[in-house]
C-alpha cells in the first residue's frame, strides 16, 4: 500500500466514526431512562471504538529479541532492522520446561534505552579502569567500544528487564476496544501497546499513543470532548518544569546525552543561550545519528548541540503531494528509528498557554510527534506537554474503584444519564 492509498483509507475511516458516536450517545441516553445497569452503559459507550478498526497496526514489521540475546547484538538487529523497539521473548522457563505461547512476552524495549545505558556503563568503566583502550576507541565508534567491553556489550537483554529499560509486556487483542488502550496508556508509562492477534497471542503490530490521539480527535465537535479538548493549556497542571527540559546550545552533545539519561526524558528542548529562545530539540530516537556517524560518535564531547542539530536538517520530507495527516495509519504502525515524517531537530513542536488543548493534540497528530514544548511570547521554553499528559485528561473511569476517572468519559456518561461515583458507574434513570 502506498501513501496515496494510506490517504484514502483515512478519509474512508474518519467519515462515519462521529455521526456513530452521535447514534451511540443517543442510544444510550434513551437505554438510561429504561434503567440500565451501569456496567453495560460503561460497556456500550466505550465498545464503539474496536482496536480492529484501527487502521495501520500492522504497517511496520515486528522484529522480536530473545531475552538471551547480548546487549550489543540485540542493538545491532535494531539498527539494522531500523526499528525503534521490540518486545522481548522468552520461550523457555528456569525448570527448562516450554512456555505457553501467550506468556511469552516479557516485556518492550527501545534502541535508545540500551544505547544510552552502554554508553553509561562504557563511560563508568573508562572511569574505573583505565586498562581501556581509550585511544583507540576515540577514534572509532560505538560498537567498537562495546567489543573493547565485552562485560557490558555482552549482557543479556533479559538482565535489563530488572531494571526500568524495559516497558511492561501490557497487550491488547484486536477484539479490545479503546477503553483498554487509554487504560493502559494513561496508568503506565509506555512507548507502545503491543496488539496480539488469536489463536496464539502472537504481536501483530503496535499501537502508539500519537494513534491515540489521533481517534480521540475524531470527537471533535461534541460537547464531550470539546468540554476538556477546548481549555487552554494554561488550565491544566502538567508537571514539567523548565530545567527538566532544556540544554544550551553551546553544551556538548554528551551533556545532551548525560541529561537524557539521568533525567529519564524523551526529549530536550536546544535553546541559545544568550536569548534563552528555542531553536531545536534533541530527542532520544535522534540517538541512530551516532550509530550512523562514527565521526559523529567520538567527538561527541567536543561537538556542541547546536551543530549536532543541524546533521538532520538536510533529510527529505515525505512526499509533498501528499498530506501530513495520514491519521492513524502511520502513527499506528511506524516505530521507524529513522523517520522522515517527525519534524527535523531544529523545528520542534511548540505550543503556547494561551492555545487549547485541541489545538496541542493538532499540532502532534499533523507532525506526528510525542511532545510539545510550551513557549512563551519571546519563543523562551516554559515547559512540555507530553502525549500521555493529554492522554490522561481523557482517560476513562474504571469499575475498581482504585483508580481514578478521567474528566473526558465522566462528561460524556453524565449526558448519557450516568455518572461515576467511588469508581463505579451508576445510572440516574
Amino acid at each position: 500500500m502506498d501513501l496515496r492509498q494510506i490517504e484514502e483509507v483515512i478519509k474512508d475511516t474518519e467519515g462515519g466514526m462521529v455521526e456513530k458516536k452521535e447514534t451511540l450517545i443517543s442510544n444510550l441516553t434513551n437505554d438510561g431512562k429504561k434503567g440500565i445497569d451501569a456496567g453495560s452503559a460503561l460497556q456500550l459507550f466505550l465498545d464503539h471504538i474496536p482496536i480492529s478498526s484501527i487502521p495501520g497496526i500492522k504497517n511496520s514489521p515486528v522484529v522480536e529479541l530473545n531475552i538471551g540475546d547480548s546487549v550489543r547484538d540485540a542493538i545491532q538487529l535494531l539498527y539494522e532492522k531500523n526499528v525503534y523497539g521490540a518486545p522481548i521473548v522468552d520461550v523457555v522457563d528456569s525448570d527448562g520446561t516450554a512456555r505457553r505461547f501467550s506468556d511469552r512476552y516479557v516485556g518492550f524495549i527501545d534502541i535508545a534505552s540500551m544505547f544510552l545505558w552502554a554508553l553509561e556503563e562504557c563511560e563508568k568503566a573508562r572511569m574505573n579502569n583505565f586498562k581501556v583502550v581509550t585511544d583507540e576507541i576515540s577514534k572509532t565508534g560505538f560498537f567498537y567500544m562495546l567489543e573493547q567491553n565485552p562485560q557490558i556489550g555482552q549482557t543479556k537483554v533479559g538482565e535489563l528487564a530488572k531494571s526500568f529499560l524495559m516497558d511492561p509486556f501490557l497487550p491488547v487483542h484486536l477484539d479490545d476496544t479503546l477503553f483498554h488502550v487509554l487504560l493502559l496508556f494513561s496508568k503506565h508509562r509506555l512507548q507502545v501497546v503491543p496488539v496480539t492477534e488469536q489463536p496464539n497471542s502472537q504481536v501483530i503490530g503496535f499501537i502508539t499513543p500519537n494513534a491515540v490521539i489521533q481517534l480521540l480527535l475524531q470527537s471533535s465537535g461534541l460537547d464531550w470532548f470539546d468540554c476538556i479538548a477546548d481549555k487552554f493549556l494554561s488550565e491544566f497542571q502538567f508537571e514539567h518544569e523548565e530545567h527538566n527540559v532544556r540544554v544550551y546550545g553551546d553544551q556538548s552533545i554528551a551533556e545532551a546525552i548525560d541529561i537524557i539519561w539521568n533525567d529519564q526524558i524523551d526529549a530536550i528542548a536546544v535553546v541559545d543561550r544568550g536569548t534563552e529562545r528555542a531553536i531545536g530539540c534533541v530527542r532520544s530516537t535522534d540517538i541512530h545519528l551516532l550509530l550512523d556517524n562514527d565521526s559523529l560518535f567520538h567527538n561527541r564531547k567536543n561537538l556542541n548541540v547546536e551543530e549536532f542539530i543541524h546533521f538532520d536538517a538536510s533529510k527529505t520530507d515525505s512526499d509533498p503531494t501528499i498530506k501530513r495527516d495520514l491519521g492513524a495509519l502511520l502513527s499506528a504502525g511506524v516505530l521507524r528509528l529513522r523517520n522522515s515524517f517527525i519534524p527535523r531537530m531544529v523545528s520542534p513542536v511548540t505550543n503556547k498557554k494561551t492555545e487549547t488543548l485541541k489545538e496541542a493534540m493538532r499540532k502532534l497528530a499533523e507532525t506526528k510527534s510525542n511532545f510539545s514544548f510550551l513557549v512563551d511570547e519571546l519563543q523562551q521554553v516554559k515547559g512540555v506537554v507530553k502525549l500521555r499528559d493529554i492522554i490522561i485528561q481523557f482517560a476513562p473511569p474504571c469499575i475498581d474503584s482504585r483508580i481514578d476517572g478521567g474528566g473526558f468519559f465522566e462528561s460524556a456518561l453524565e449526558q448519557t444519564g450516568c455518572h461515576v461515583e467511588n469508581g463505579t458507574v451508576i445510572c440516574d434513570h
